[in-house]
């Protein structure tokens, strides 16, 4: 099947997460590994947590900065600058070998492609400029235009207002079980991009289809 709307996640699925704190490992040290994963960690929670408690909103770039403190305290501090050079790498982040090649191939066969993303509009437009995305996308969605994060419903209905379609219509790609288990709840056909192997979880929500590189992502469209 082909749908005329493929929608992806940022964060973990078109850029790697882990790339800010691997650029500067040196620094970091023996916890860098360590670091980054709760840095991601943290960064999630605090997304999740304020959007259940109805707490002020605090945009993608404020929680990532508090959720690297938090990680940056609880593995011994960072070395003088290293801060400031792990957010700035943050916007800059390596995105996936296999991001490319599925984005052009999916464009050439004449789909329309989205960004959907907790992110705040000035990182998301930032890392799809360094990504070297620019051409490919119709469009870039943040969660800032509601205030809420994901997996709230509204989030998701921001594409199929974007296009004009119905969830049905709309292929969403993630990397993060918990995204996915959250659009196919609001009618997305799901696509877990599950590098690592990952165990699967929410199996009252499961995805359509689990694929271990975005490069495997047209032959399902066969």
């Amino acid at each position: 099947m082909t749908f005329a709307v493929y929608v992806f996640d940022a964060y973990g699925t078109l850029f790697d997460v882990h790339a800010a704190v691997a650029r500067h490992a040196a620094e970091a040290g023996p916890q860098a590994a360590r670091l980054s994963e709760l840095w991601r960690t943290k960064q999630l929670e605090y997304t999740w947590v304020r959007s259940l408690a109805g707490a002020p909103y605090r945009d993608f770039r404020a929680l990532t900065a508090e959720a690297l403190d938090f990680a940056a305290a609880a593995t011994g501090g960072l070395a003088p600058g290293l801060r400031e050079k792990l957010l700035a790498a943050y916007d800059a982040l390596a995105p996936y070998p296999d991001a490319r090649g599925a984005l052009e191939a999916l464009k050439a066969h004449g789909a329309r492609l989205a960004i959907l993303s907790n992110g705040s509009p000035d990182m998301l437009a930032q890392a799809v400029d360094a990504g070297g995305f620019g051409d490919l996308f119709d469009a870039v969605l943040s969660v800032d235009a509601l205030r809420i994060y994901k997996t709230a419903p509204q989030v998701y209905a921001l594409a199929t207002e974007r296009f004009g379609v119905s969830p049905a219509q709309v292929s969403f790609q993630s990397s993060n079980r918990w995204d996915i288990a959250g659009a196919s709840l609001f009618g997305f056909r799901t696509v877990w991009v599950n590098r690592a192997g990952q165990s699967d979880e929410y199996a009252d929500l499961p995805p359509a289809r689990i694929i271990r590189g975005l490069d495997e992502l047209l032959r399902l469209n066969d």
